[in-house]
């Protein structure tokens, strides 16, 4: 039975035709089939859930009722441990719940477990696999939450992103992504690698369930997606790493414009000023400077409990970043976001890859973050969708970024063009 989407969870029990554990108890029937071929889960307490979703049941009314959720090992429960995919905190938990866990639990969600990362959301890869071909990477660092999510185990799931880690993963396992505008998610209880660039987003199979996730995180009411806008302005932006994407990412990008274009938007290119061409040396620059010094007590009281390929380029990368680098870019990242917001004055959403392309062979290897990195450093809403497969018969997605703060018409917006690429 095709797994149902959290919107389809929530009105099936507030109709009587659903019950929390159901839900549950089929999501973990999913995982134990699946689990040990693609590894999302560091910790998941089966009885935990279960009396969850009773006590979801017994409750009554919530946002997300009775639905299933997924959190990145980097974010705080305070009945579960959080280990960050580290021996430095393997089996520890915390005093309490991030803020983005205590409103699930208000609106009466069941915190499922804790999905696989890679250490400290970083680069050192945990063991999860795409769940389309476990020869392949599932994308870094929101591993577990993507695989979770793309393989039916959960209809919702957590990510951060300091680069890439919300958007490429989900476009590497075919799910939806989604990073709202920046400082829109409380981060308390979220471990920090970067505070300048940090951001909590979400996954799902669904745009309705992202807004419906979405609703929760702000304590506002479900945001129905508008279906109905006038057909929308896209501005085509190759961005500076255009390059580097794979000839049939560069194809699936080009031809989604020409449909788009058929179906009635008005499409036109856009791109960066000369001034932003180098744009993600500042934002490697903000996230060394940060990054080490953030990490400073692993470094300091833990150095050989932390992975080498974390080490040399995280953890001490920074120490030879002078402040006045770091000054530079913030400067400069400050500058960019004002020149990235003037491009929406043409339009109303941005087209670009979500990824390189498909997800490399290996899982040693999370993937390229460029072409996220650029929009977290602007602190752009972004949405990836799935957008078909490439040669090896793995996701691709296509990348959609709209003005800070406007994140509604994002996802409105992305709602018309999944529809009109359908």
């Amino acid at each position: 039975m095709k797994p149902l989407s959290a919107t389809e969870i929530v009105a099936g029990i507030e109709a009587g035709n659903l019950t929390a554990e159901a839900v549950v108890r089929a999501c973990l029937d999913r995982v134990a089939e699946r689990e040990p071929v693609v590894k999302a889960w560091a910790h998941l307490d089966p009885g935990l859930a279960i009396a969850q979703a009773r006590a979801a049941d017994g409750i009554g009314g919530g946002v997300l009722r009775g639905v299933p959720i997924g959190v990145k090992d980097i974010i705080d429960t305070y009945d579960m441990p959080t280990g960050h995919n580290s021996p430095i905190f393997a089996g520890k938990s915390t005093f309490g719940d991030a803020a983005c866990v205590a409103l699930c639990r208000t609106a009466n969600a069941v915190i499922m477990g804790k999905t696989v990362t890679t250490e400290f959301a970083n680069r050192h890869p945990g063991a999860t696999t795409n769940p389309h071909d476990p020869a392949h990477t599932p994308g870094g660092s929101s591993s577990g939450s993507a695989a979770a999510v793309a393989d039916g185990h959960v209809p919702l799931a957590f990510g951060t992103q300091t680069g890439g880690s919300v958007i490429r993963p989900a476009a590497y396992c075919g799910v939806v992504g989604y990073k709202p505008t920046f400082g829109d998610f409380s981060r308390v209880g979220i471990k920090m690698q970067c505070h300048s660039l940090d951001t909590l987003g979400l996954m799902a199979r669904t745009l309705d369930d992202i807004a419906l996730f979405r609703g929760a995180m702000l304590k506002l009411p479900p945001v129905a997606i508008d279906r109905g806008i006038p057909r929308p302005r896209i501005g085509l932006c190759r961005t500076p790493v255009w390059d580097d994407a794979s000839d049939e990412t560069r194809a699936l990008i080009e031809a989604t414009a020409t449909t788009l274009a058929d179906k009635g938007a008005a499409v036109i290119d856009v791109a960066f000023t000369p001034d932003f061409a180098d744009i993600l040396d500042d934002h490697g620059a903000i996230m060394a400077w940060e990054c080490t010094r953030n990490y400073a007590d692993e470094r300091l009281r833990h150095p050989d409990l932390v992975s080498r390929e974390l080490w040399e380029a995280s953890l001490t990368r920074g120490l030879d970043v002078p402040l006045e680098r770091y000054a530079a870019a913030q400067r400069k990242a400050t500058k960019f976001r004002a020149h990235v917001d003037s491009l929406f004055d043409k339009v109303d959403a941005l087209l670009c890859p979500s990824a390189p392309g498909e997800a490399p062979a290996g899982i040693e290897f999370t993937g390229d973050p460029r072409f996220n990195s650029i929009w977290t450093l602007a602190g752009t809403p972004c949405v990836t969708l799935p957008a078909g497969t490439g040669a090896k018969g793995l996701p691709l997605g296509i990348q959609l970024v709209g003005l800070r703060h406007a994140d509604d018409r994002l996802l409105s917006t992305a709602a018309w063009v999944a529809a009109h690429l359908n």
